[in-house]
């Protein structure tokens, strides 16, 4: 992987409103709906998704997998968050469950039947649940992007996206080679990426940081 690459993080980082983590307790870092929102799983419907779809599959394996992640408690009819557990969460947050929770989330991963992709799917709409927030946690974009990064004048048409920014295709297929290969299989340069960088994730002037 390129030097470029690695620091793709950086701007996301750096633009972070720590106050609104503090006061939010965990946040997801992805602001975009595109994957897992409005409503990615619907635990009680039948599954019409293809048999080798990921998240049909996901659907059928998650009554049983929130079950002995969360015994007790009824399993979501809807299920919806944000893609891809990318989030920020506090020490406060973390201790509100006891360490037995954790072991027992843990102990799950270590012995359940299922794929590692499924398995990993099953946290990844699981994490906002275990840090308190309700099963379906869709934040619009605009106000995401504004508590979460600073950015608070972006043009937002619609509820779940602001612009182009790094969003997925419909098919939620990355090309081969991606970044530095693009969505038509042509070659980007660094400084083509470093543009991209910033057109994504722009960085907030000092007026907007404190907005």
């Amino acid at each position: 992987m390129t030097a470029s690459v690695d620091t793709d993080g950086v701007p996301l980082l750096q633009a972070l409103q720590t106050s609104h983590i503090l006061s939010q307790g965990y946040v997801n870092l992805r602001c975009v709906w595109t994957l897992g929102c409005p409503s990615e799983l619907r635990p009680y419907e039948e599954n019409r998704r293809p048999p080798t779809d990921q998240a049909g599959i996901t659907q059928e394996a998650y009554p049983d997998a929130f079950a002995a992640l969360f015994p007790g408690e009824r399993v979501p009819e809807i299920v919806g968050v944000a893609c891809c557990a990318q989030f920020a969460v506090t020490k406060e947050t973390i201790r509100q469950r006891p360490l037995d929770d954790y072991r027992r989330y843990r102990e799950w991963l270590l012995t359940t039947e299922l794929q590692d992709s499924i398995s990993g799917r099953v946290m990844e709409y699981s994490w906002h649940q275990i840090f308190g927030k309700p099963s379906v946690h869709c934040p619009d974009a605009k106000g995401c992007y504004c508590q979460t990064y600073g950015l608070c004048n972006l043009t937002c048409p619609t509820t779940d996206r602001c612009g182009e920014r790094w969003h997925f295709p419909p098919s939620a297929t990355l090309p081969q080679g991606w970044p530095e290969t693009g969505w038509k299989g042509e070659h980007r340069t660094a400084e083509e990426l470093a543009a991209a960088r910033y057109e994504a994730m722009e960085f907030p002037t000092a007026a907007s940081s404190t907005a």
